[in-house]
């Protein structure tokens, strides 16, 4: 809608999970060569965490994104709450087992063989496979957890045929801990944190030149006040910044200033249900 007024190619803020938006802040960038070397060694598992918004699911993406073609195939799930015969299934069907020919879903011990099968299948043709269980700490129990570290037992020529990388938010590291046998088999634990200050600065002025627009559209207090407000968390971030962008083409503004800043960030608190 805003786009042209502002001579943008897109809209810098948009919602979802945009590798070609990715701004390389400090954490993340350590945390993706951090994955990445697990991978590559090919560590059991691995273990990325942080707070809601941050870019957890972003850094997966782009760890799959950034692996070389010839690596081996990824299977990324992010809607893990599920039954574990379920998603034991799931990840079979990824890998291109057919345990489901038969019926709607294939018992634990059918699916367990099946992922067996096809991962040292994998491994003989000399690939790794990469599996990410997104928003991790929505599995359904202990149960679920030692399903998938019973997974990382499947050796080929004494190696994990899979490395298993776990994504979500902080609540994650309590359940972690109460599995030692699970927590030892962690090749690295990443933890994503927000932006700092002039990150933040940084992460706007990218993603507003990504898309061909002028990197001073947001003005320096407006930057600073979108820090304050969103404490550097990138979701919130785009939140206010599409926002913002919305009101100045509707108010015929030239820049962002701090004020429309703090009148979306009004508008966002005010809105509430009755």
């Amino acid at each position: 809608m805003y786009e042209s007024y502002w001579s943008l190619q897109l809209k810098p803020f948009g919602g979802g999970c945009d590798v070609r938006a990715y701004y390389p802040g400090e954490a993340h960038q350590g945390a993706l060569l951090k994955l990445r070397y697990a991978v590559e060694s090919r560590s059991g598992a691995a273990l990325l965490v942080g707070p809601a918004g941050v870019g957890k699911t972003l850094v997966a993406r782009l760890l799959a994104d950034r692996l070389p073609a010839e690596s081996g195939p990824t299977i990324h799930l992010t809607f893990p709450q599920m039954p574990t015969a379920a998603l034991l299934s799931y990840l079979a069907c990824e890998l291109g087992a057919d345990v489901n020919a038969a019926r709607e879903e294939a018992s634990l011990d059918v699916s367990v063989r099946a992922v067996e099968r096809k991962l040292l299948e994998i491994a003989a043709t000399g690939k790794h496979t990469l599996l990410i269980v997104d928003e991790a700490h929505l599995l359904e129990g202990t149960r679920t957890f030692e399903a998938l570290r019973l997974l990382l037992n499947i050796e080929y020529e004494g190696r994990p045929a899979a490395t298993l990388v776990l994504v979500g938010q902080t609540s994650l590291l309590p359940t972690i801990s109460r599995l030692p046998q699970l927590e030892q088999r962690l090749g690295v634990k990443c933890m994503l944190r927000a932006l700092s200050h002039d990150e933040t600065h940084s992460y706007v002025q990218h993603r507003l030149q990504a898309v061909g627009g002028a990197a001073d559209l947001f003005d320096s207090d407006a930057l600073d006040t979108v820090h304050a407000i969103s404490q550097g968390v990138p979701r919130d971030i785009n939140r206010l910044c599409d926002l913002a962008l919305l009101l100045g083409f509707a108010d015929e503004a030239q820049r962002i200033d701090a004020e429309r800043i703090e009148a979306v960030a009004r508008e966002l608190v005010e809105v509430t249900g009755e």
